[in-house]
């Protein structure tokens, strides 16, 4: 619960609301609750495992995908990431600034910008991710093996549905 209000009294108040419209309540909630879980995972990260390196979601994101994906050039970071082209600026200039990662023109076309991991950067992400990863393992404590499987299974079709 991260308001006043649990995740039940909250559906329960929106079925009062609108109880009147021609609403499909399953699937507001189901999405709903994905933004919900989505949102408070991504604050008990920051509070957590990315509170002792000063970083948002956001920019362990993009680290995390420059770790995976380097070199990538700015525009595929951006849509890995998922983040605005502006955004992606300023969390490179943030990134960039602490010395975990380099931004260097392309050489096949020197309008484009590449990104790549420092070695303190990737000192960095070996040292971050399995403390992120004991924070997942936290989250998903309550679940089961299989169902662990089953939601990410559930997750990727819904991802998938998105246009």
């Amino acid at each position: 619960m991260t308001g006043p209000h649990t995740v039940a009294e909250t559906e329960r108040a929106v079925k009062s609301r609108l109880g009147a419209l021609h609403i499909d309540f399953d699937s507001m909630a189901a999405v709903s609750n994905i933004f919900r879980a989505a949102n408070s995972i991504r604050n008990h990260f920051e509070r957590t495992a990315l509170a002792p390196q000063n970083l948002t979601w956001t920019a362990f994101v993009v680290l995390w995908v420059v770790w995976i994906w380097e070199p990538i050039e700015t525009r595929d970071l951006a849509l890995e990431a998922g983040i605005s082209k502006a955004t992606l600026t300023g969390v490179l200039n943030t990134l960039e600034g602490r010395g975990w990662v380099l931004r260097e023109r392309a050489e096949q076309d020197r309008r484009l910008m590449n990104v790549t991991m420092t070695t303190s950067g990737r000192r960095l992400m070996r040292k971050l991710f399995p403390a992120l990863n004991t924070q997942e393992r936290v989250v998903a404590a309550n679940l089961s093996s299989a169902e662990k499987k089953s939601l990410a299974s559930l997750l990727r079709t819904v991802m998938s549905s998105v246009p």
